[in-house]
């Protein structure tokens, strides 16, 4: 399994391998930088390896608090950390829950401290509308995100098969050895 650095220096080596087929295919600079943007985010801070005390994790610095639940819950190198979709489908849904509890109690402290009378009611509109109006960009993170992620899932497995094959071809030479000093 490759380290943590390593896995920074494959999704850079990856940037053009993602900046290239996006700019291509979707003609749109703002595109190409979100997708690639969200792929630096999913492969340096939003990766598979946050499911234990990474790089990953680190770089959350004083937020990286709100990962150690999902290290509970999540076993390393699980379909539920290293899996395609489902992997980033989590992390992001998760992300999501601390963001929403983030906002609640930001608007709470807002409206007990000013006496601001915000109401969370009131916000749902002007999230909808955004999400709606910004579905393809919304769609475009949710890729780079997911790209990312592969990369980093992609070289672990690589990684691990090429362990294994050295360690056979050790072992096979052991095994050969051991007949040679059998025979004489």
């Amino acid at each position: 399994m490759p380290s943590g650095r390593t896995h920074d220096r494959i999704t850079y080596w990856c940037l053009p391998f993602i900046i290239a087929p996006t700019a291509w295919f979707t003609r749109s600079p703002t595109i190409t930088v979100i997708v690639t943007g969200s792929f630096l985010i999913g492969g340096l801070m939003m990766g598979p390896d946050l499911d234990i005390h990474s790089v990953q994790y680190r770089r959350w610095g004083l937020l990286r608090w709100i990962w150690l639940p999902y290290q509970i819950a999540i076993k390393h190198r699980s379909h539920w950390s290293h899996g395609p979709i489902i992997g980033t489908a989590l992390r992001v849904v998760y992300l999501s829950v601390w963001l929403a509890l983030f906002t609640i109690v930001g608007v709470e402290t807002l409206n007990l401290v000013w006496d601001a009378q915000i109401s969370l009611i009131n916000l749902r509109d002007p999230f909808r509308a955004l999400v709606r109006r910004y579905a393809v960009e919304w769609i475009s993170i949710l890729v780079g995100l997911e790209l990312g992620s592969v990369s980093h899932a992609v070289s672990d497995t690589v990684g691990s098969y090429l362990v294994e094959q050295k360690s056979r071809r050790k072992n096979r030479k052991n095994r050969c050895k051991a007949r040679k000093s059998a025979e004489k």
